[in-house]
């Protein structure tokens, strides 16, 4: 299923266990699922989408112009001459042409937009499936001190949101951020060429203040999102852990209990999804306040102009039709960052198993194990969980094929621990244990 293990070793170089995660090292990691080195139809609508990517923002850039056009068109209707009939007619199809052009720029748009997405959707979806595949593998390879180190309800839940904000990157950093970044270079080339440099200055200024608060406002966001995911995530372990545990909940008459640790997490999830909602909402009256007061300046800069001759009606109304598509894309740039950023705090956890070296590893050409008979061979087994809890120390003993041994003892003393080594759940402080002689 997954031909591509060099995207956990670069995760492994560039991800903590602890979850410490960077946009470049999740990129990296990604990169190998984008674009497989097996799947060249994948990387065919790799390459389509972005042609009619920068298509669609051709046509976007367009339609600003189409609307000037038709607009000028009209505004002069009335100094044009009426006879002869023909002038008339000419009069009259012009503006009526410019107004089918600039609908006919919108439709292309929107349809090279869908047409991108669409072809895009099987790329984006088909590296969600292989990476949640290759975690799902890489949690079964990781040693048994992992698996009850930690609870299955956390795992789950990690793994769940971990393929959410796969997709959400994926579509994020390559069908949003690099888009609105064409878009803004296009827009800033029309204005420099229709207009002059001091409606860039104040757009440029809009843009630089309106990044600066996204970005302190997103920044003060992630926090909030990172203990909503904690509260979240603690939650959901209580839940299934309480309700895996029906039986022993039920002896111990600990109903009400399990329900009064499982509110206070959700308590917690309660008043970190509402300061999540007011964040947001200071957000986004923030980023309109900003905006709407660039583009009033731009307006009425370009009314001045108007008096004064230099500028047309449709000069007018092209630069309001501007500032709208700007709007687009700077939104799109405030909206990409919080997904982004949220999306990161939500894959890191992901990531950092991704990056966690199994404890049990086969020697370079190992040799599969073949049971012929079954004959098992403990010798001077020695094993400690931890370093100052010594459980097995020299064991010594041998079960011929086909007999049964009973292991007594005293709670802790190792009967288990027996069991799981013959496993290989835990590799030996010392000693050798043998099937077969293997």
């Amino acid at each position: 299923m997954d031909p591509h293990p060099r995207s956990s070793e670069a995760l492994k170089r560039d991800v903590s266990a602890d979850g410490d995660a960077s946009l470049f090292a999740i990129m990296r990691g990604l990169w190998p699922y984008i674009w497989p080195a097996d799947r060249r139809d994948l990387k065919l609508r790799v390459a389509a989408a972005i042609v009619l990517l920068l298509a669609a923002k051709l046509a976007t850039i367009a339609v600003p112009f189409t609307f000037k056009w038709a607009t000028d068109a009209l505004a002069g209707q009335g100094s044009a001459p009426v006879a002869p009939s023909s002038w008339l007619l000419w009069a009259l199809a012009a503006p009526i042409a410019m107004t089918i052009a600039y609908g006919g720029t919108r439709i292309l748009m929107a349809m090279l937009t869908q047409m991108r997405d669409g072809i895009f959707a099987q790329v984006a979806m088909n590296a969600v499936r292989r990476l949640a595949y290759r975690t799902f593998e890489h949690m079964h390879q990781l040693s048994l001190r992992f698996h009850l180190e930690r609870k299955t309800g956390g795992l789950t839940r990690v793994l769940e949101r971990g393929r959410n904000a796969i997709e959400t990157i994926v579509r994020m950093v390559i069908m949003q951020l690099v888009p609105t970044i064409i878009e803004l270079a296009l827009i800033f080339g029309v204005l420099l060429y229709q207009f002059d440099w001091r409606y860039v200055v104040v757009i440029v200024a809009v843009i630089a203040l309106y990044s600066a608060f996204t970005y302190q406002a997103t920044e003060w966001r992630i926090n909030i999102r990172r203990r909503m995911n904690d509260s979240d995530t603690d939650a959901n372990i209580k839940a299934i852990d309480s309700l895996l545990n029906y039986e022993t909940v039920k002896y111990f008459v600990a109903e009400e209990r399990e329900a009064r640790r499982y509110d206070h997490s959700m308590a917690r999830y309660e008043e970190a999804s509402v300061q999540a909602y007011v964040s947001l909402a200071v957000l986004n009256a923030g980023q309109a306040t900003i905006f709407t007061l660039g583009l009033g300046g731009v307006m009425v800069m370009c009314a001045y102009g108007a008096k004064e001759g230099t500028n047309t009606v449709g000069d007018f109304v092209m630069i309001n039709a501007m500032m709208i598509q700007l709007y687009q894309p700077l939104n799109f740039m405030g909206m990409v960052y919080r997904e982004i950023k949220q999306a990161v705090i939500d894959i890191e956890r992901m990531f950092s198993i991704l990056a966690r070296e199994p404890e049990i590893n086969d020697k370079p050409g190992a040799k599969p194990l073949v049971i012929k008979r079954g004959t098992i061979r403990f010798e001077n087994v020695w094993f400690a969980y931890e370093p100052d809890r010594q459980i097995l120390k020299g064991v010594s003993f041998e079960v011929p094929a086909g007999h049964r041994v009973a292991v007594v003892g005293p709670s802790g003393a190792g009967k288990s621990t027996i069991s799981r080594l013959l496993f290989r759940f835990y590799e030996l402080s010392g000693g050798r244990i043998s099937i077969d002689g293997q």
